[in-house]
């Protein structure tokens, strides 16, 4: 059962029926073939007891599809009692925008997806220079989600990945001659946006390891062991003097802490992994982006302020009225609000802080 189309062009009916760079397209629309998928996929719950899918090209495939099988599969995980089985599509898309990405929770009932406009609108304001109001605009976009904003939370989020590239090779591709201090001081910044805004963070192995790259594809896939691959071991490694030639498993570089330290904030942190997120402030030039968490299990309002360009930003912005004292996560942070409903921050350049009012968890 396949459409036997030929490739695909990628525009028209051809994105659904035709072969995906010369792999068979199966005929999904045949209750045959997805009574198939069906068995098969649901197989893989019922003796294995996986926690979900990752749906590779999920928007080449009809919808009508992913309407019988996403309900299906949900079942038998449920069946199996994993409650929370979950199910996301990659959908690729190189805008900021949500809609491309969204329709797919509402028309396929996919129950999430990838989120590459949370890459695009990190790329755009952190690796280039548009200014942060591009990440409000995002934001303002998670409405347009199958169970809206709550959904949107749901979403893996992403800066690197093995088909687009390496977050470092679009800040050096976007800032050509920028010194290599400057390129790891923007990955820095666009991990802590990743794990700290709303998402599901996804780091891409090697980030940690000052991997860069020289485009998408295989030209992103390093290998973490010792290299010999010519075009992989002449690569300029961001913060160290080693190359891919040797193992890449050091803990004690940079990023590695980094991003431990990011996941660990994370993981103490309740409205960084499940809070609601309000955008206090942006700018329509590098700048200021500032968003609070608000912590669903207690009165805990987390306050995140990234300055994406390369002087200090200082600004008002606002609170929740009840959040008075704050405390120092990351940075420097006043210790009290100006005023009920407003506070003062100050973010050195390319860098965030984090300042929490309130208890949680």
């Amino acid at each position: 059962y396949y459409h036997n189309r030929g490739n695909s062009t990628f525009s028209g009916e051809s994105s659904t029926f035709g072969d995906f760079f010369g792999l068979d397209d199966l005929m999904t629309e045949n209750p045959r073939v997805l009574e198939g998928f069906i068995g098969i996929y649901g197989a893989w719950i019922d003796e294995y007891g996986i926690d979900g899918f990752r749906i590779d090209t999920a928007k080449h495939v009809n919808p009508e599809f992913w309407q019988a099988f996403v309900p299906a599969m949900l079942a038998r995980g449920r069946a199996r009692g994993i409650s929370n089985f979950h199910i996301f599509g990659e959908v690729h898309s190189e805008s900021p925008d949500a809609g491309p990405l969204a329709v797919h929770t509402r028309v396929d009932r996919l129950p999430a997806v990838l989120d590459f406009g949370f890459a695009a609108a990190v790329r755009a304001t952190v690796a280039s220079s548009q200014g942060t109001e591009v990440l409000t605009r995002l934001f303002e976009g998670d409405a347009l989600y199958e169970g809206g904003t709550g959904a949107a939370r749901q979403l893996p989020t992403f800066i690197s990945n093995h088909d687009d590239g390496r977050f470092a090779y679009f800040v050096r591709a976007a800032r050509p001659g920028i010194s290599d201090e400057e390129v790891l001081r923007r990955v820095l910044l666009a991990h802590a946006m990743l794990l700290t805004l709303r998402g599901v963070p996804v780091v891409y192995y090697g980030d940690e390891q000052g991997f860069s790259g020289r485009g998408g594809d295989q030209d992103a896939r390093q290998d973490m062991f010792a290299s010999r691959v010519g075009s992989y071991n002449s690569e300029r490694l961001l913060g160290t003097g080693g190359t891919t030639a040797h193992s890449s498993f050091n803990r004690e570089h940079p990023l590695y802490r980094a991003i431990a330290a990011l996941a660990a904030l994370r993981r103490r942190e309740s409205a960084l992994r499940r809070g609601a997120q309000r955008v206090r402030a942006d700018a329509a030039a590098p700048g200021l982006f500032a968003v609070s968490r608000l912590d669903p299990e207690g009165a805990r309002e987390l306050l995140i302020a990234f300055n994406t360009s390369t002087t200090p930003v200082s600004a008002q912005v606002s609170v929740e009225a009840a959040s008075g004292r704050f405390a120092s996560l990351v940075g420097a942070c006043e210790p009290a609000a100006s005023a009920p409903g407003s506070y003062h921050v100050s973010v050195p350049p390319l860098d965030y802080i984090v300042c929490a009012s309130g208890t949680g968890r």
